[in-house]
């Protein structure tokens, strides 16, 4: 797990020492790493009881042809490029800003997957 707490180190390299250790609430989750495959979701429970959704596995994306504002559910083919990292495209996973393939095309996402637990993309030109 990540903890997602204030560092003990100063921007300018100087140690701070806090008042207080660690605490529960500042550990993150686990990355959702959403995959390729038959649509799976999580329900996450966030701070003051709020809940998210997140894509575990999905099949298809909402993709939106920018020509003429239509928008259409397509299966995912695969992932094509991945600017956050060359080794997403090997696994398969879908992050914002991925380049994907479908039946209609190539289509960039645009929602964030593992925040939202939806796959929304804009066809590229």
């Amino acid at each position: 797990m990540l903890w997602q707490g204030e560092s003990v180190r100063k921007v300018t390299g100087g140690r701070r020492r806090p008042s207080q250790g660690k605490r529960r609430f500042e550990v993150g989750l686990a990355p959702a790493d959403t995959h390729l495959g038959e649509s799976r979701a999580k329900i996450i429970r966030t701070m003051g009881g709020n809940t998210k959704v997140r894509s575990m596995r999905a099949e298809f994306a909402n993709v939106t042809n920018p020509a003429n504002g239509e928008t259409k559910k397509v299966k995912i083919e695969t992932v094509e490029e991945n600017g956050a990292n060359p080794n997403y495209v090997r696994r398969n996973l879908l992050t914002k800003g991925a380049i994907i393939r479908t039946e209609i095309g190539r289509a960039r996402i645009a929602s964030r997957p593992g925040q939202d637990g939806v796959i929304n993309a804009v066809l590229l030109a």
